[in-house]
């Protein structure tokens, strides 16, 4: 068996935290699993912008040389892991957007949204200083809907506010030219559009799996089994 590199990218609030069960079932199967956190999520979220979230996907694979990359996305995460498959596709294998949103160049992660929710993200990053903050109640009701309250609980105090910017930039460009998969957690209510127009954008069907928004925590064998299965 080839092993393969595996990058994961989080969803917005999330750190890399968030892909370790997963990332610990790929290294089970003999595969290299690096989870990454973006800039601004672990430390001052000033002046961060989506290019430095793209940048930090790119330099993170360029510094350790890695080839045949499978990037993962998840949420959030399909802005910068779609930016850098552009920028570096000669060290890309194949994109893998779990549960994510598949960008298109010049659209924003806030224009994705329904109007009255971009125009709320929109108004969190004007009063909240630049970032965009998650409360309990939407982990209760929106990420992880009928898991145990301590579950939620826990979550919700691992989230952290996300950079503003990272929800109002857009890439320039966003046509792939690697191939690329969609899982989709078949109870996620949290995705800005439906699962399979996202993976419509990319032609093609979506691998099911069990779960909602973060079914890489609550089901990790199926969301790392249908990783693998598409690699």
């Amino acid at each position: 068996m080839t092993q393969k590199n595996h990058v994961l990218i989080p969803g917005a609030w999330h750190g890399a935290w968030v892909w370790q069960p997963v990332a610990h079932r790929l290294r089970a199967a003999g595969h290299r699993a690096l989870p990454l956190t973006m800039p601004g999520v672990d430390g001052d979220p000033s002046g961060v912008t989506l290019a430095d979230a793209v940048g930090h996907v790119v330099d993170t694979i360029v510094r350790l040389d890695l080839h045949d990359v499978t990037l993962i996305a998840h949420s959030w995460g399909g802005y910068p892991a779609t930016g850098a498959a552009v920028r570096v596709p000669e060290r890309i294998a194949e994109v893998v957007y779990v549960s994510a949103v598949v960008p298109r160049a010049g659209v924003s992660q806030a224009d994705e949204l329904v109007p009255e929710m971009g125009a709320f993200v929109r108004g969190a990053i004007e009063s909240s200083g630049g970032t965009v903050p998650i409360d309990l109640g939407s982990v209760q009701t929106v990420l992880l809907p009928g898991e145990p309250e301590p579950v939620q609980r826990l979550v919700a105090e691992l989230l952290v506010p996300h950079p503003g910017a990272y929800f109002l930039d857009t890439l320039d460009e966003a046509t792939l030219r690697v191939p690329a998969r969609y899982v989709l957690a078949e109870d996620d209510i949290a995705l800005a559009k439906p699962g399979a127009e996202f993976a419509a954008r990319l032609g093609v069907e979506p691998v099911l799996v069990p779960g909602g928004h973060e079914a890489l925590l609550t089901h990790p064998d199926e969301v790392a089994a249908a990783i693998l299965k598409t690699a």
